[in-house]
């Protein structure tokens, strides 16, 4: 049984950009009959905001989106909120080192800087990191522990070119050791993202991940990461992202408009913000306002366009605020 989440981080409020890829991670999982799991992903702890999970969870539910799993309602697979899940991470790290996957990074944010010239990922991941602590001897780790606690990168030397097959954008590549040595904890005791999404995704058996463009860099590490821990990886669809008229990714830049909370109290209906969405996203030829539940039959991975979506006239989304 397919099984898909939402995994959005409460570093903020929901706008139009997080609804869309709620929206089609809910119809794909809903159309195959599958169970829909609702993860909050607050592992930055800096960022994240109680305040936010509970508005998040709120937007949803107007929205007319629901799950099967999640942390208002539990499930056998709980905790579904990241900050309550730190002994899952620690045990797969764990795992990760006694094979042999890991080594102890001593570089300080001033040598990490000057990496700002080298090639860079496709999109998010940032400067490759060349391996400077990898063959550090064991003496030369202890001495350095003793004045610096190291954050943990997963060496990518030996590890295998990834291919796979994106349910939206089609057949994918990456080289072996794609974007380079990649943190997994870091000094400060917080475990990345990419463990803990795989962790998570793995251990709730999640069968197919629907979300952003900007996360594609991401998958070859996590492919490593589930081999690396003895799981099989999901199947992946990374959707457009929203842009302003500006060229620049929808934001509160733009105005607290696109937010789900100033459009529900500015009077929306639900079903106006779900019907733009899905024209948005070319799930229907018109926009017309519908229930998440109408367009279940019409839904299907392959009208989602493979570029990003430029909204040309955010007067767009204000007018749905009439409807």
């Amino acid at each position: 049984m397919m099984r898909g989440r939402f995994a959005p981080s409460p570093s903020g409020k929901m706008h139009i950009g997080n609804a869309g890829c709620a929206l089609l991670s809910w119809l794909q999982v809903r159309k195959a009959g599958g169970s829909f799991i609702l993860r909050i992903e607050d592992i930055d702890r800096g960022r994240s905001r109680v305040e936010y999970i509970k508005q998040l969870i709120e937007d949803l539910k107007w929205l007319g989106l629901d799950w099967d799993e999640g942390p208002d309602c539990g499930g056998p697979f709980g905790p579904y909120i990241q900050s309550a899940r730190t002994e899952l991470y620690e045990a797969a790290f764990e795992q990760l080192k006694e094979k042999g996957h890991l080594f102890p990074c001593f570089c300080s944010r001033k040598d990490l800087k000057m990496l700002a010239s080298a090639p860079h990922g496709r999109d998010s991941e940032g400067p490759v990191y060349p391996g400077i602590c990898r063959h550090l001897p064991e003496e030369e780790q202890a001495v350095k522990t003793r004045i610096k606690t190291p954050s943990w990168r997963y060496n990518t030397e030996s590890v295998r070119a990834v291919q796979f097959t994106d349910l939206v954008l089609g057949d994918q590549y990456f080289p072996a050791g794609f974007g380079g040595d990649f943190v997994v904890k870091r000094a400060d005791g917080l475990f990345s993202y990419q463990l803990a999404v795989v962790v998570d995704d793995a251990l709730m058996g999640i069968t197919h991940v629907t979300r952003g463009m900007d996360l594609l860099d991401s998958t070859p590490r996590q492919i490593w990461l589930y081999e690396a821990l003895g799981h099989a990886a999901p199947c992946f669809s990374h959707i457009p992202l929203l842009f302003g008229p500006d060229g620049t990714r929808l934001s509160k830049r733009h105005g607290a408009d696109i937010t789900i909370e100033a459009l529900r109290k500015a009077g929306a209906r639900p079903e106006a913000v779900i019907g733009y969405l899905a024209f948005l996203y070319r799930i229907i030829d018109r926009f017309e306002p519908l229930k998440p539940t109408e367009l279940i039959p019409l839904f299907h991975l392959t009208k989602i366009p493979k570029a990003h979506l430029v909204v040309e006239d955010l007067k767009q989304i204000s007018s749905l605020k009439l409807s």
